[in-house]
């Protein structure tokens, strides 16, 4: 797969087709958030380009900022769900399986903090997504993982979107 003919054909769609950007953004964020399917998806790069994208155009920050964090919120859930329904069974798939010692750590780390984890995990690229299967198989109890869930993909969101929408030139002024 060609990342960068994605970026680009990403991009160019949601300068020309600026209502679907909410959706765009909230698919490529849970996508992003989803176990397993975040590494298919170069989402950090097309979340940043689109701050980009809304820094150039007349696109509504808030509503694209919402969008993706329901998108990460949702995609942190159902890894979560699906950590907690094959709990132990989870261990034999790809790529848990491929490393005992990783998951090992996470289980550690996870009993250490909590749902506190959860919230440091969104912002560890390759933690993102592994993290709230780890919390779901290891029973993170639900409430405090939700907390830590939405807090932490509205902050996300924020983060990834705003550099490009001009928060830094915002900041200098």
């Amino acid at each position: 797969m060609d990342f960068d003919a994605l970026r680009t054909a990403t991009l160019a769609f949601i300068e020309t087709h600026k209502g679907w950007a909410p959706l765009i953004v909230g698919v490529i964020a849970f996508c992003e958030s989803l176990a397993f399917l975040s590494l298919l998806v170069p989402a950090t790069v097309l979340l940043l380009g689109i701050g980009a994208v809304i820094g150039a155009t007349d696109l509504p920050f808030w509503p694209i900022v919402a969008a993706a964090s329901l998108g990460a919120i949702l995609g942190d859930w159902v890894s979560y769900e699906v950590g907690r329904h094959f709990e132990e069974r989870a261990h034999g798939v790809w790529p848990l399986n491929r490393y005992p010692e990783m998951v090992a750590r996470g289980e550690v780390f996870l009993k250490r903090w909590g749902a506190a984890a959860v919230a440091v995990g969104r912002f560890i690229g390759p933690a993102r997504a592994v993290v709230p299967l780890l919390a779901g198989i290891f029973r993170v109890p639900r409430l405090p993982f939700q907390v830590a869930n939405v807090v932490s993909a509205i902050a996300w969101a924020f983060l990834m979107l705003a550099p490009g929408a001009g928060l830094l030139e915002w900041l200098r002024s």
